[in-house]
C-alpha cells in the first residue's frame, strides 16, 4: 500500500499507539489501514455419490481441478458467497448448504470455508473462470490434478465421512512448509 484510501496522501508502515504490530498509517490524516485475512467461501456440491469439480481457467493453478469457491463479498453471508461462487464457476444451483470444512492458512492470510451442499439439478456448465465442470465418483477424482491442498483435504474428509454418514465440521490450520531440496 502506498497511498491512503481516505485522503490520497502517502502512508508509512509503523506501529500505531496502543497497537502491537505494524500497520499502514497515513502521514497526513493519520488513518490506520488494517489488512486482514481474506475469506474464501466455496461448496462441495454433491449429486448422489458424485461430487462436482471445476477445471480452473485462471491463475493460480489454471488447468487444475477445484471445488467452486472464491473470495467472500461484503454484504453476503459465507453460505451466500459459497452458493454465488458455485453459480458463477459452474452455473450450478445448490440447496441444503451446511458448513463442512474450515481452513486457516496464516502464511497467505486466507481462511477457507467450504459448505457441503446438494446440487439442485444436473443443469450445470463451465463458468467464465472455468474450462470444464464434471461430476466425479471417488475412484475417478483426479487426485494428482487438484489445485490446492484445501481441496484435497475437503474431498478426503467427505469420502471418509460418507462411509459413516457423520459429517462434522472440520477445522484445520495449514502452515507453510518449505520443501526439502
Amino acid at each position: 500500500m502506498k497511498f491512503c484510501s481516505a485522503c490520497g496522501a502517502s502512508v508509512t508502515l509503523q506501529i500505531p499507539d496502543g497497537d502491537n504490530r505494524e500497520r499502514f498509517v497515513c502521514v497526513t490524516c493519520e488513518a490506520i489501514h488494517y489488512q486482514n485475512p481474506r475469506v474464501i467461501a466455496g461448496c462441495l456440491p454433491v449429486w448422489e455419490d458424485r461430487v462436482l469439480l471445476c477445471l480452473r481457467d485462471i491463475d493460480p493453478r489454471s488447468g487444475f481441478w477445484t471445488l467452486p469457491a472464491g473470495f467472500h463479498e461484503n454484504g453476503e453471508t459465507t453460505a451466500q458467497g459459497a452458493a454465488r461462487e458455485t453459480s458463477e464457476e459452474a452455473n450450478a444451483r445448490v440447496d441444503n448448504l451446511e458448513l463442512y470444512t474450515v481452513f486457516s492458512l496464516p502464511h497467505i492470510s486466507q481462511i477457507y470455508m467450504f459448505y457441503r451442499a446438494d446440487l439442485a439439478d444436473l443443469d450445470f456448465s463451465a463458468g467464465h473462470e472455468t474450462q470444464d465442470v464434471a461430476l466425479f465418483e471417488e475412484r475417478d477424482v483426479p487426485w494428482d490434478q487438484l489445485a490446492f491442498p484445501v481441496i484435497t483435504r475437503t474431498l478426503e474428509q467427505f469420502f471418509a465421512d460418507r462411509q459413516s454418514r457423520d459429517f462434522k465440521v472440520v477445522y484445520e490450520e495449514i502452515e507453510f512448509r518449505r520443501r526439502r531440496s
